[in-house]
């Protein structure tokens, strides 16, 4: 989103936060993150199936942290960056964040 101020963010603090997505399907094979953290900050994600449970492998514990200050960071998970097997589904994202602004996010 784009307001006459800049950009929009969600933003949590260093003490953390989290942010869970509404149920959503989407097409691609890999999501994209536009994320800033602080060098003490960083991201997670998690994706999840409709009632909130992690999917095997794309569990917040198999996403490294991400650090940085980044627009197009393909996130990957301890398996690799691939997501086209859950292409189609009812799917949720839940996002760690710890000093962090998260701007955008899509799937390609």
């Amino acid at each position: 989103m784009l307001r006459t101020d800049g950009f929009v963010s969600v933003n949590a603090p260093f003490r953390g936060g989290e942010l869970s997505t509404k149920p959503l399907v989407f097409a691609g094979s890999k999501l994209e993150i536009n994320f800033e953290t602080s060098a003490a900050g960083g991201v997670r994600v998690e994706i999840q199936d409709e009632s909130g449970s992690p999917f095997p492998g794309y569990a917040l514990a198999d996403c490294p942290e991400f650090i940085g200050d980044e627009i197009n960071r393909v996130v990957a998970w301890s398996g690799g960056p691939g997501v086209a097997g859950l292409a189609g589904k009812v799917v949720r994202l839940r996002f760690a964040l710890k000093d962090a602004d998260l701007y955008s996010l899509r799937f390609f």
